[in-house]
């Protein structure tokens, strides 16, 4: 007596499309990859077809699988085990359970059988059904108006109440019970009468539940099959910023036709929390090293974003059958990365592989939308932020140097910092020593084009800040936090900024000199009108189509 077998129900004449079952899905009918599938579970000889079918027949037989042909069978009913009953009570003499498997529901994959067989042993079951899990409202037709049953019924949440439906992709059954030897019999999967119940559990299946039943089935699951799995390799800490973390997110934001993953680096605490909040599907890199958390989740393109790369990791990348895109590169692995965007450094000469300069700085979509700041004739809003860390307090040093001249001429400044700025309780406490009504302070927004929106003047680090104050329209002093920010040469008077260096190199004095130069009509005019012959809101849809692009090629 053998442990278990394989049957796929494959009658022809129950399909709902024509040739449904020897029809290409994807480049494989749904016939060869059930067998797949099987095959990946059992040898052969334990899978068995039951078709009304000689084409399928002939397929079973090329596999190397097991049928049983009979082209007068047709299911008349939804109880797939009475109607198989003939063929179950066969392999009952042979086998201890049967594992029935769906050619109808091609997203389910050998993980899944492997899994709901683990469970339905662990469990001691006689029988495991595959479902899926709805939140309905359920009506009925009294007269000639509508009444909620389950709001009648007493449901809950407005008569909405969550039911499981049966997915028909799986059913294990012990083939005890069709010999008559087991005690408890399951009357749920049509037995002899005269038996009891027995114990049958649920597996869910929801995201790959869905049985071909039309055409919208079809073109779903073919969408979901070709699909792509693209996983971002991103850091965030107060150390270097959220900047990796913003773009990361607005990336995958475009891409609806792929699996997205996110892999964060050890240290990237705030990362995590960041991306945790988008719901998207998060791996924090354990003690192993990055290159085999990346490769485990078996990625066909990989975005990496988290400053220079090392030629070993890139390496083994490519070893692994990944292609790669690599932003803000400039470490020993970028040469071996299969497209690098620098949108951030214009030194670079842009080539098929390297992509430099501001035409591939990618606006968030908030901006797309918001209203970009004519040129008012006084200032009368100066904004301050240094990005969504902001280590050393610069916007609490920088309040503290133009809140004078702004309370002098009646500014109103407002202050922005992001969701790692550590200096939160600090900046209120002197918001409120100040007792000036016209600063006001804004944490962790979600909404930073608002922030822009009414502002005449900015205050900022050299990140991707700039792109964005440059687009909205708002001319800016400029420090740097690091040497490698300051290498950032877009934050320069040709785009509308004044830069000043090295945030902790230059004194307050010429913080507050430059401050009162940039507050003079003429010079500000000069810097809109820079700005405004400036334009990025075709950039992303650039860079997302040449990522795109190298799974195109990979595929051909």
């Amino acid at each position: 007596m053998k442990e278990r077998c394989i049957v796929i129900p494959a009658i022809k004449k129950n399909a709902v499309i024509p040739d449904q079952l020897v029809k290409k899905l994807a480049g494989v009918t749904l016939m060869e990859r059930a067998i797949h599938t099987a095959r990946a579970v059992a040898p052969g000889e334990d899978i068995m077809a039951l078709t009304d079918s000689q084409e399928i027949s002939l397929i079973c037989e090329r596999a190397g699988v097991g049928f049983h042909w009979n082209r007068e069978l047709r299911f008349t009913s939804l109880d797939i085990v009475a109607e198989m009953r003939d063929l179950l009570g066969e392999l009952a003499r042979r086998y201890e359970h049967c594992i029935i498997l769906r050619a109808s529901c091609p997203l389910l994959t050998w993980v899944d059988v492997e899994d709901a067989w683990k469970k339905y042993l662990e469990a001691g079951a006689d029988s495991l059904i595959t479902v899926k899990s709805v939140r309905q409202r359920i009506w009925n037709v009294r007269g000639d108006s509508l009444e909620s049953l389950l709001h009648s019924a007493g449901g809950t949440d407005g008569g909405e109440e969550q039911f499981l439906v049966e997915s028909r992709a799986l059913i294990i059954l012990r083939l005890a019970l069709l010999r008559g030897e087991a005690a408890d019999a399951g009357a749920a999967l049509s037995l002899p009468p005269g038996q009891q119940p027995g114990r049958i559990i649920p597996y869910f299946l929801n995201e790959r539940a869905i049985e071909i039943q039309s055409y919208q089935d079809w073109w779903i699951c073919e969408r979901l099959l070709l699909r792509r799995h693209v996983v971002f390799v991103v850091a965030g800490y107060p150390a270097i910023g959220m900047g990796h973390v913003f773009r990361a997110l607005m990336l995958a934001h475009e891409i609806t036709s792929h699996k997205i993953t996110f892999v964060c680096t050890r240290e990237s605490e705030l990362a995590v929390e960041s991306i945790a909040r988008k719901e998207y599907r998060i791996v924090r890199q354990g003690e192993e090293d990055l290159a085999h958390t990346v490769l485990a989740l078996r990625p066909d393109l990989v975005v990496n974003d988290f400053l220079n790369t090392g030629a070993a990791y890139m390496e083994r990348l490519r070893a692994g059958g990944a292609r790669c895109v690599n932003f803000e590169d400039e470490g020993p692995g970028a040469e071996l990365a299969h497209l690098v965007i620098n949108a951030l450094y214009e030194s670079g000469q842009s080539t098929e592989r390297l992509r430099c300069g501001p035409e591939y700085f990618c606006l968030r979509d908030e901006f797309a939308g918001a209203a970009r700041n004519p040129l008012r004739p006084e200032t009368r809003t100066v904004l301050i932020t240094f990005g969504g860390t902001d280590q050393r307090d610069c916007s609490r040093r920088v309040l503290d140097i133009i809140e004078p001249v702004c309370r002098a001429y009646g500014i109103a400044i407002r202050v922005v910092a992001g969701p790692g700025y550590a200096h939160k309780e600090a900046m209120e406490a002197r918001l409120r020593a100040l007792e000036n009504p016209l600063v006001s302070f804004t944490w962790a927004t979600n909404v930073m084009s608002r922030m822009m929106e009414g502002a005449d003047l900015a205050i900022c680090s050299a990140g991707r800040t700039v792109y964005e104050l440059a687009h909205m329209r708002v001319p800016g002093m400029v420090l740097a936090h690091h040497e490698r920010e300051a290498r950032h040469t877009f934050a320069r008077p040709r785009n509308g900024f004044a830069f000043m260096g090295l945030m902790d190199r230059v004194d307050d004095m010429k913080i507050r000199n430059v401050f009162l130069a940039m507050l003079k009509q003429n010079r500000r005019a000069r810097f809109w009108e820079r700005q405004n012959r400036l334009d990025f809101t075709p950039n992303k849809a650039r860079v997302v189509g040449l990522m795109l692009a190298l799974l195109d090629r990979d595929e051909a």
